[in-house]
């Protein structure tokens, strides 16, 4: 209802109506100099995409096809017969895949684009003004493709990503056999660290087929585990009820189903990361020494040795760095490749990545400066490993021990992870091999660069930053006489 006269409207409602304000939209003027005379757009869906091609190619430039292969393969040879060299379309959910990978393999040059690139339209929103909206905006060259690896390198990086998701399936029925566990009052994950192991696994079996025994269960459970029998025979005493013991045997019947798809997914990612190039010859650049404490069981896959192999197709040894293995190394293969020309530096490659602040500046002032919210298995992964730096007696290890204990330990796992990307960056790019530095080398040099910021202070204002006294006193014994009064 209106407000009755001589009322007034409340000020938060009237603030909230100065704020509401209409979108900008980009205006094209026709006389800009074309970049791509002969692009075209296509706005995509899951039952028909919408094809524009440029005013003249065609007596109608904006056409619909369908979403079967044969209708994408009419789209091919249309766009063919009007000239056209280069498509542009939105990244809608999986619909772009196939009609990228036929446009690709005719010879066109596909380009990926953002959708929110290619939001600004005016006026009424119709599937025919969209792919006329993009066709124009990639013919005066303000669209931008995303990043894609090349053909095999995408072949890899799928049976990768659908290990993650099997990995996570498994883990799934290891947290219903623990809660089935715990319901029968099974204490086993106060005397095995893993109930996933080969003493849990043996045990859960045994159980499964028949056995109650404390006695005889805990002569299952392997010798070099540090609980005494004595605690283990306590914990598996247990209310075995019906319902229970079923989903227990379900879980662990789909655990070790899930066991055999990670296996054969292994192979194939085995099989599929040999056919890939090779950057070195082995025998001309041979395999640095493994990463001291690190076994090599940590190192295969399906059996195979991945070290060798990530050597020659990267070019140089990734898993040397601290925090990064196999696994690392392999989404690095898969998400990126071993060429890295897309990206002109360092800086370009840690932005794609959503580790570097994003700067928003207005007037000389900085608005805003956290990084941006990107989905990147890579970003992700790298967080991983620096997350697995915390306890590291090396230079990556002190650096994020004194990142989090400056900005928290969010902010520290983002920096490493920054950190180890410029890294990977500059040993693939140059060829260079990782120089590992040990913890008293980077202190040394922290507390050098240190020093050398505080000679440039008078003495009155180092003091005064010094606020413990036996750290004061400690710092003028050694470093007093390099300061002026």
């Amino acid at each position: 209802m209106p407000p009755r006269a001589g009322t007034t409207i409340p000020i938060m409602k009237r603030k909230a109506r100065i704020r509401r304000k209409r979108k900008s939209k980009i205006q094209i003027d026709d006389q800009w100099q074309m970049v791509n005379p002969h692009a075209a757009g296509i706005d995509l869906g899951s039952k028909e995409h919408w094809v524009c091609v440029p005013p003249g190619s065609d007596v109608v430039n904006i056409r619909r096809f369908g979403t079967y292969t044969a209708d994408l393969h009419a789209l091919a040879d249309w766009m063919e017969q009007c000239g056209g060299t280069t498509v542009a379309m939105e990244a809608t959910g999986v619909y772009w895949i196939p009609i990228f990978q036929i446009l690709e393999t005719r010879g066109f040059e596909v380009i990926l684009v953002n959708a929110r690139q290619t939001k600004n339209i005016a006026g009424r929103k119709s599937d025919a003004k969209d792919c006329h909206w993009i066709q124009r905006l990639h013919t005066f060259g303000l669209l931008q493709g995303s990043f894609r690896p090349k053909d095999p390198y995408c072949t890899l990086r799928t049976y990768l990503r659908y290990r993650d998701e099997l990995i996570a399936a498994r883990s799934t029925q290891c947290q219903h056999m623990q809660k089935a566990l715990q319901q029968m009052n099974l204490q086993l994950t106060q005397v095995l660290s893993d109930v996933t192991g080969v003493s849990g696994l043996a045990i859960i079996h045994a159980i499964l087929e028949g056995k109650r025994d404390p006695v005889e269960l805990s002569k299952l459970v392997d010798p070099r585990v540090r609980a005494k029998p004595a605690a283990i025979q306590k914990a598996l005493v247990g209310d075995y009820r019906p319902e229970h013991l079923f989903v227990l045997r379900q879980a662990f019947e789909l655990f070790h189903t899930y066991e055999a798809k990670i296996e054969a997914c292994n192979q194939q990612i085995v099989t599929e990361t040999a056919k890939l190039p090779d950057r070195v010859d082995p025998a001309l650049k041979p395999l640095p020494p493994r990463k001291e404490g690190r076994s090599k069981c940590h190192d295969k896959l399906a059996g195979q040795d991945m070290r060798p192999w990530l050597h020659q197709k990267f070019g140089v040894d990734l898993t040397a760095i601290e925090g990064i293995g196999i696994t690392t190394a392999l989404v690095m293969l898969t998400e990126v490749g071993s060429d890295l020309s897309k990206f002109p530096t360092e800086k370009h490659f840690c932005s794609w990545l959503g580790l570097c602040p994003d700067n928003r500046i207005s007037g000389g002032k900085v608005l805003c400066s956290r990084t941006r919210r990107v989905v990147n298995r890579l970003s992700d992964t790298l967080r991983m490993s620096a997350y697995a730096l915390e306890h590291s007696q090396s230079a990556l290890g002190g650096f994020h021990r004194r990142m989090k204990a400056r900005l928290g330990a969010p902010e520290a796992i983002t920096a490493t992870a920054h950190k180890l990307a410029r890294i990977i960056y500059r040993l693939i790019k140059h060829g260079e091999n990782y120089v590992r530095v040990g913890m008293e080398e980077y202190e040394h040099k922290f507390q050098e660069r240190k020093l050398r910021g505080l000679k440039k202070l008078p003495r009155r204002w180092v003091l005064i930053s010094l606020r413990s006294k036996q750290f004061r006193r400690e710092f003028l014994r050694r470093y007093g006489s390099a300061f002026p009064e």
